[in-house]
């Protein structure tokens, strides 16, 4: 389906504040309540909005450590695929995954509450993880753009 410009207005508005009601998106967008909330679950259903969540302040919650870990397999099976693909979804601080092309094989997004969890999580459950070759990370310094809406 192809989206219109009170769609992608809509996708927009959401993407800023997904708390807004169908009345304030009406209002916003120069349409009805009704209008805009048939447009908001027919977006839902066509699978263009794919959930909503609550941004949370790493800093308020104790995390005040945020890096990036590039990963570089051992060996590229798709049993070390796998396995490592597992580790990523049960540790509860790598908060993003990625695969890559070019030298890492993995880029990983983490939080810790302070240096010393992110040296465990790097020297005694990413380092000695049998799939992985190499770990470099990155601590980031200051955020200076937050994660952005999708450009529409």
């Amino acid at each position: 389906m192809e989206l219109d410009p009170a769609d992608l207005q809509l996708l927009a508005a959401l993407q800023r504040d997904s708390t807004q009601t169908a009345q304030e998106l009406g209002d916003r967008l120069n349409m009805s309540a009704s209008q805009a909330g048939r447009r908001k679950q027919r977006l839902e259903a066509e699978g263009y909005i794919a959930g909503y969540r609550a941004y949370l302040s790493p800093d308020k919650l104790g995390l005040s450590v945020e890096a990036f870990i590039q990963i570089v397999m051992a060996t590229h099976t798709e049993q070390n695929a796998k396995h490592f693909v597992r580790l990523t979804k049960t540790r509860p601080e790598i908060v993003g995954a990625w695969t890559l092309t070019g030298e890492a094989d993995y880029l990983l997004r983490v939080y810790c509450a302070d240096l010393a969890a992110l040296n465990m999580l790097v020297q005694q459950v990413l380092l000695p993880h049998p799939a992985v070759s190499r770990v470099q990370s990155q601590i980031v310094m200051e955020r200076i753009k937050p994660d952005a809406p999708l450009p529409l």
